[in-house]
């Protein structure tokens, strides 16, 4: 009888602590589970209700979309500057205006091989060209347009006149330096530049802004 007793009992003490061994399971598991699991950190708020890009929404999508977009748009301005030539940078430079602003290569490859040319009253080469022969030189070459005349006579000839404002690449400049009739011609560029043959320093690029040319400046002129 002790001894079906003394079983009993064993058999009891186990049980109890099989049954205590569970529920300390059942607490660890019911404490583990409060911990957020590596999906559910992924949605964890940060900042002003913004969630984390592991989120799969419409919100996460529309962002997406518009990183795309962003991304080609640097990606083709980057590859423009990329591609640029010496030249463009150069002139860019010259102008102050935006590299993908200068585009024309037989412009600028033009005034690329004259710049420094000296003045020369009536000249029509390398050697020595004045105002009018320059641009006639010029628009003839680039422009493909037949072109004759001294400055007066270039004046005469534009079909439209035109104010500072609506100049164009490719446009005449006119100036009535010291007398009441047009004395010089250039050729506009971009942002009030414009190139010329300067009886000072030959064939130059300058600014209508300048307060010289500024102060002579008659008009312009199209073709």
């Amino acid at each position: 009888m002790m001894r079906i007793k003394g079983h009993l009992w064993m058999k009891l003490s186990v049980c109890a602590m099989a049954l205590g061994s569970c529920s300390t399971i059942k607490k660890s598991t019911a404490k583990r589970n409060t911990t957020p699991t590596v999906s559910e950190s992924r949605r964890i708020t940060f900042l002003d209700h913004i969630n984390t890009p592991g989120r799969s929404n419409n919100n996460s999508a529309n962002s997406t979309n518009r990183n795309v977009s962003i991304g080609k748009n640097i990606t083709y301005a980057s590859a423009n500057l990329e591609n640029a030539q010496s030249w463009q940078f150069k002139y860019a430079q010259l102008l102050d205006v935006p590299v993908e602003n200068v585009l024309n290569y037989s412009l600028y490859n033009f005034i690329e091989e004259w710049l420094g040319t000296p003045y020369r009253m009536g000249g029509k080469t390398r050697d020595g060209i004045d105002c009018s022969g320059f641009v006639n030189t010029l628009v003839n070459a680039v422009f493909q347009y037949a072109l004759t005349g001294n400055s007066v006579e270039l004046y005469s000839k534009v079909r439209q006149h035109l104010k500072e404002r609506d100049l164009r690449e490719g446009d005449l400049v006119f100036f009535k330096i010291h007398h009441k009739r047009i004395s010089h011609v250039g050729i506009y560029l971009d942002n009030d530049k414009f190139v010329h043959a300067s009886t000072s320093n030959g064939v130059m690029i300058s600014d209508l802004n300048e307060p010289y040319w500024k102060r002579y400046f008659a008009g312009g002129g199209r073709l």
